[in-house]
């Protein structure tokens, strides 16, 4: 059985060593350990851990709950409050953000097991509902599939009109759907969301990026400049013949 990834934002060193090892001692893989939420954001850039175990009350420019609200706006992940503030304030600030649980401090080691399970759990129905909804929604509605597609955002399904979406680009297990105004981070891969998109409209054109024809500008030896943003996408070596046989060209 694979070991669940996890990351510890606590401010308080001696406590995120102590959780560290006993997280360690259960058979959890601690991806790294911060004592302030902007760095542990600027870590989820680039990776992605199962769950997020997250002191409420950081010493930094932001606290807990602002960083877990970061969290739940930009990435697919299960937060876990550790708190020693357990008043009607705190918690009524904190389920705004709609965490996966919490731990009071001092806790027993079963304590913390049982809360993260749990809220690995719920996460994980969470994402199966939701698949089953998308299957459904799919299966059943397959012209109406050629104008949008639902993602899941803020515990929410945001129906995306294909029109707005930019560009796919693919990490690692997650997808990132770049739109004009907006970009979501889902579980997903590359191949589910080629399927999902009208293929008259979008093509892989690099191994980790799928784009909208319709919003190129500009192509510059291997790179597409993408109207109505600054970003540029890559055009992989495999993929260029296909997208120039694609393209009306002059």
């Amino acid at each position: 059985m694979i070991s669940k990834k996890l990351i510890i934002v606590e401010d308080e060193a001696i406590v995120a060593k102590d959780i560290q090892l006993c997280l360690e001692r259960i058979g959890y893989d601690v991806m790294g350990t911060f004592v302030r939420g902007e760095k542990a954001l600027e870590f989820l850039e680039s990776n992605r851990p199962d769950l997020v175990l997250m002191d409420i009350m950081l010493a930094g420019k932001i606290t807990g709950i602002e960083a877990s609200a970061e969290i739940k706006k930009l990435y697919d992940i299960p937060v876990v409050f550790l708190t020693a503030y357990a008043d009607e304030n705190t918690i009524e600030k904190a389920k705004v953000t709609e965490p996966y649980g919490y731990i009071i401090k001092p806790f027993k080691e079963i304590d913390l097991r049982t809360s993260i399970e749990m809220a690995l759990y719920k996460f994980k129905k969470e994402k199966e509902k939701l698949a089953g909804i998308e299957s459904s929604s799919f299966s059943n509605t397959q012209s109406l599939s050629k104008e949008f597609i639902y993602v899941k955002s803020n515990s929410k399904l945001v129906k995306v009109e294909n029109t707005n979406i930019l560009f796919v680009e693919a990490l690692k297990d997650y997808v990132i759907i770049h739109t004009v105004k907006e970009k979501y981070t889902i579980h997903s891969t590359m191949k589910d969301i080629e399927k999902k998109l009208p293929n008259e409209s979008f093509m892989r054109v690099h191994r980790s990026f799928i784009l909208n024809l319709k919003k190129i500008k500009s192509i510059d030896s291997s790179l597409v400049l993408i109207e109505e943003s600054d970003k540029k996408v890559p055009i992989g070596g495999s993929y260029k013949d296909d997208l120039f046989k694609r393209l009306n060209l002059a």
